[in-house]
């Protein structure tokens, strides 16, 4: 996810579609998907994992709106605030930079049906959070703020399968282009979001409180 305290910043040749479609072939692996995107190698999946109780499912999972599954993780859309907790939980454990609850009220609520999060076994694994509002000229830009995945359910698709079903969201409210940041040395988030349709836009100069560069990468949907 991207490493800056402002709510207003964060995460292409192909279409849309073939974009989507492109993403889920079996035959690639996720990177290790961590703050704004992949990391470092992560552990396989265990079953005594000591999971975060905030990251815990209090919802019935016919309360929950799923759409789409991959392997044993299930991709729900945002549903109440009940699930704030666990979404914070994730994204801090790879955040460089704190972020305090406004930062991800102003995403959440505003844009609620643009935050997904996976989960497996009875606990979030993962979440999305995005944003889309007008850009200049009239463009419909969205905006991938954070994303991440637990690490032990790293290289199974899932961080790839929270970006698609995003970019679908935003791709079905006439979307123009998505952009997002990452730091210039996270070489496995370039490889994800470039195998996704992703282009590099523009270099951003100590963009991180680590005065570490960003990338700026778009994807051009129209």
């Amino acid at each position: 996810m991207s490493s800056n305290s402002s709510p207003t910043k964060t995460v292409a040749e192909s279409s849309p579609a073939a974009t989507v479609t492109n993403s889920s072939s079996q035959s690639e692996q996720d990177p290790d998907i961590g703050e704004n995107g992949p990391t470092a190698n992560g552990p396989s999946p265990s079953n005594n994992l000591e999971m975060d109780e905030r990251c815990r499912v209090t919802h019935a999972m016919d309360d929950l709106l799923v759409v789409k599954t991959v392997g044993d993780v299930q991709i729900c859309q945002y549903a109440d605030e009940r699930q704030m907790p666990a979404i914070m939980s994730l994204m801090s454990k790879d955040l460089s930079e704190p972020y305090s609850i406004y930062t991800y009220r102003y995403f959440i609520c505003q844009w609620p049906h643009l935050t997904f999060l996976a989960i497996c076994d009875g606990y979030y694994v993962g979440a999305i959070v995005c944003k889309l509002d007008q850009h200049s000229h009239c463009v419909n830009r969205g905006y991938i703020a954070m994303l991440t995945v637990d690490k032990a359910y790293r290289r199974q698709r899932v961080g790839t399968s929270l970006v698609c079903v995003a970019l679908e969201s935003m791709c079905s409210r006439q979307c123009d282009e998505v952009v997002l940041e990452t730091e210039v040395t996270n070489e496995n988030a370039l490889r994800l979001y470039e195998r996704l349709g992703f282009c590099r836009d523009k270099r951003l100069v100590r963009y991180y409180l680590n005065d570490v560069d960003a990338l700026r990468l778009k994807l051009w949907l129209t």
